[in-house]
Order: C-alpha cells, then sequence, then structure tokens
C-alpha cells in the first residue's frame, strides 16, 4: 500500500493524520486529473458523499473548493453511505466518487475513500500519482479563474434515486416482517428506514440520532449487544447492524444470536445455488474466513476462494473470474449482480428475501453452518520477511497442518502497517488452536525473531 492510501482509502486521527488540507490538495488533484480529458470548456463531474462525523463537513467543504478550484464541478450528495456513492458513480455518469468515512472507526478518526467511474475502489496508479502530489513531488496545479472555475451542486437527489434502487430488488413484500435496524449513529440513519418501510416491513430502529460524536459508539456492527437487547426486548423476527458508513452488515436471529459474514455468505451461498443464482458456483472470502463455512461450503459442493484481506481483493476476484457473492466476516459482503462493492442494505434486503422465500428462521438458515474455535494472537518481530522464511517457523506451521488435517487449520500473514505477524489457528476446541499458536510462537522464540506477543 501507499504512504496515505491503504485498501479502503486515507484514514487516520482527524485532524492530525489527515488534515483538511490534504482534502483540499485531493480534491485539487481529482479536478485536474479528470478535466484535462474532457474537451475544452467542459467541467469533470465529481460527487461527493460523507457520513455523520463533526469532521466530515470540514472535509466535505475543503474537497469541494479544491475541485472547484481546478475548474471541476463537484456534486454534494451529503450524508450518505458509501455504497450510494459508488452506485451513484457508476448510474449517473460521474468521472469519480469521494466518500469521507472512517468505516467502523470511532468519530476522532475520518478517512476518504476515492472511486472510478464504475464506483469501484481507485486504481492504484492513480492513487500513487496524487501521494506524489500530496508530498510536493509533482508540479503544482494551475487556480482556475473567471467563468473556469468550478461549481458546486447539491444532489440531494442522488440519494433518492439510491433508496429507489434499493426498493427495487426485492421481489416480494416485506409485509409481516418485524425488523430491527441500529444504524450506528452513522450514514445509514435516514435512509435503512426508509428502504424497509417502503418494502411493507414494520421496521424498528435504534442508535439513529447522529449528534457528530456518536457514531459507532457502543453500537452497530462493532458492538452487536445493542441490536440483539432490542430484538429479544421486543420479540423481533431478526436485527440488522450497519457501520459508520454501513458497507457492511451484521445480523442478529430471532433470539439475538450473531449472523455474521461467513454465515450470510453460507446462507446467500446455499440459497442461490438451490435457485441457479451461482452461475460459477464459488463464493469468494479473504484467508480470515472461518473454517467452519469451508467445511459448510464443502458439504454443499460450492467451491470457494480465497483472497487476501480486504473486500476490495475479494471484488478484484469476483470481477475477473465472473463470480457473483463473496465477502468478508466483518460484514462487507458484495452482491455483484447489484453492486460494486460492500453494501449493508443490499445484504440487509437479500437476506430479508431469503428468509420471507424459504420461510424459515434466520436461527434454522445459518444452522447448517458451524463456526470453529479460534486463537488470533499479534506478534511483533524483528524482520517479517525473514520470519516468514524460517525454516524453524515454517517447519512448526508444517506440523501444525499436519497434526490438524481436515479438522482445522493455521494461518500465518504479516500485517500490511505494522511490523507484526498475525499466528491464527481453528480447531475443534480452544485448547487445540492455542496448543498450535503457540508451538508457532516458540519457534519465532528460538529463532531470535521474536520481540513480543501483544
Amino acid at each position: 500500500m501507499g504512504r496515505y492510501f491503504g485498501t479502503d482509502g486515507f484514514r487516520g486521527k482527524a485532524g492530525v493524520d489527515l488534515t483538511a488540507e490534504h482534502a483540499f490538495k485531493i480534491g485539487r488533484f481529482l479536478g485536474w486529473y479528470y478535466k484535462k480529458d474532457h474537451p475544452e470548456g467542459e467541467s469533470a463531474r465529481i460527487v461527493i458523499g460523507k457520513d455523520t462525523r463533526r469532521s466530515s463537513y470540514m472535509y466535505e467543504n475543503a474537497l469541494a473548493a479544491g475541485i472547484t478550484s481546478s475548474g471541476s464541478d463537484a456534486y454534494l450528495l451529503h450524508v450518505t453511505t458509501t455504497p450510494c456513492v459508488s452506485y451513484i458513480t457508476r448510474t449517473e455518469a460521474f468521472d469519480c466518487g469521494v466518500m469521507i468515512s472512517a468505516s467502523h472507526n470511532p468519530y476522532s478518526d475520518n478517512g476518504i475513500k476515492l472511486m472510478n467511474r464504475e464506483g469501484e475502489k481507485m486504481d492504484d496508479d492513480l492513487q500513487d500519482a496524487l501521494e506524489d502530489y500530496l508530498d510536493g513531488k509533482r508540479e503544482e496545479i494551475s487556480f482556475a479563474s473567471g467563468a473556469d472555475i468550478g461549481k458546486t451542486i447539491d444532489f440531494y437527489s442522488g440519494r433518492n434515486r439510491y433508496i429507489g434502487y434499493l426498493t427495487s430488488i426485492p421481489t416480494r413484500s416485506f409485509e409481516n416482517c418485524k425488523i430491527g435496524l441500529d444504524c450506528a449513529n452513522g450514514s445509514s440513519w435516514m435512509i435503512a428506514k426508509a428502504v424497509f418501510d417502503a418494502l411493507g416491513a414494520k421496521t424498528y430502529v435504534i442508535n439513529d440520532e447522529p449528534d457528530g460524536l456518536n457514531v459507532n459508539r457502543d453500537c452497530g456492527s462493532t458492538h452487536l449487544k445493542a441490536i440483539s437487547a432490542y430484538v429479544k426486548e421486543n420479540r423481533l423476527d431478526f436485527g440488522f447492524a450497519f457501520d459508520g458508513d454501513a458497507d457492511r452488515c451484521l445480523a442478529v436471529d430471532e433470539n439475538g444470536e450473531e449472523v455474521n459474514g461467513d454465515h450470510i455468505m453460507y446462507i446467500a451461498a446455499k440459497y442461490m445455488k438451490k435457485n441457479g443464482l451461482l452461475p460459477s458456483n464459488t463464493v469468494v472470502t479473504t484467508v480470515m474466513s472461518n473454517f467452519g463455512l469451508y467445511k459448510a461450503l464443502d458439504e454443499l459442493g460450492i467451491r470457494y476462494e480465497k483472497t487476501k484481506v480486504g473486500d476490495r481483493y475479494v471484488y478484484e476476484n469476483m470481477k475477473e473470474f465472473d463470480h457473483m457473492v463473496g465477502g468478508e466476516q466483518s460484514g462487507h459482503i458484495i452482491f455483484r449482480k447489484y453492486e460494486h462493492t460492500g453494501d449493508g442494505l443490499v445484504t440487509a434486503v437479500i437476506l430479508t428475501s431469503i428468509l420471507i422465500d424459504t420461510h424459515l428462521p434466520l436461527s434454522s438458515l445459518k444452522a447448517g453452518m458451524t463456526m470453529y474455535p479460534q486463537v488470533l494472537k499479534n506478534v511483533e518481530v524483528d524482520d517479517k520477511e525473514k520470519t516468514l522464511q524460517d525454516p524453524a517457523v515454517l517447519a512448526a506451521v508444517a506440523l501444525a497442518e499436519k497434526e490438524l488435517g481436515d479438522g482445522g487449520r493455521v494461518l500465518l500473514r504479516a500485517s500490511g502497517t505494522e511490523p507484526v505477524l498475525r499466528v491464527m489457528s481453528e480447531a475443534g476446541t480452544k485448547e487445540i488452536c492455542e496448543q498450535h499458536v503457540d508451538a508457532i510462537i516458540d519457534a519465532m522464540r528460538a529463532s531470535g525473531h521474536l520481540i513480543r506477543v501483544r
């Protein structure tokens, strides 16, 4: 990854790692970059969405100022979801989409996510060029003047078009469904209820009062206790929890029990295969999906691909090999027929449709997949690459794999941002997991690579 942009944009502490000046310069570069491909006198069109963080308003203004000062037009969706920006970018022929959000992070963080014309994560080459501009390694961009200065345009209507699109996906009414929605005081706080109300559901909403400081605070997809208790107390059929920008969705069943991203992929793939909607007979996961998902897919005769961690890599695999469903255990689920990115609301709408069509409670639908116990330890080492290639460490991994056989797995991978290796095992019991993880860490210690276990 680059100096500023990772797998999911430029993210950091608002006003410290990511400043208003950064946002202004990003807008300047994007406005210039896309305008140069247009005929003389024609402006590029860049659409911007934001979540509910207090700092998002600051970045929205800075981005718009940068874009218009380079002679391009900035279209403001205002508070909306990341997948809404993706959808509007590709369907309304925008040159570029920008989402201001730090997703599931606390309000004190923020981020800028860039999307290409297809609503996909931005190409690395363009982000590399943008990073060079931020670091002063490219020539300065001239300011537009007079009639060449770009316009800032209110594009609230784009959000309504996205809502309309979501309501067009199901083929049946959600009438008689009692559904809980935890909006995480984030981007979905107005959209989610509007969608489920329009589809006829009886909706019960919590954490839909954002104040700029409470996004993701003890709520949403990273804190399922809130929606779990709410579903049980109100005897709802099931509930959904979104994150700050609503590109993630996790669920709870009628008993308040968690239904994670692996469960959702299992339920969707099983239903899609049965109904002829899984033409490649393949689900795309990251290497961090639970071993139980793979065992369950094996029983169904469904193949799977494993990518690096990050929904970006999941989507790239899906696009290259024409797969229709994939995602992460964290709730980034991609249904490629409907979106080019993880979309929490699409996930919620499709899962509800499956529940209605099968006439089964969510607890029954997830019962065919058993989550294996998992132990994950972060280990700080002197050199990630040398440790990964150390013969003693490789031997410890091989021994663990041999002893586990088809009853579990181990995974050793490097962090993309820290001098840390992640040592993970999944097996029939937590004790067995601990045994194999500790054996691999002991091999690092004996080889002199271990600094500490975090």
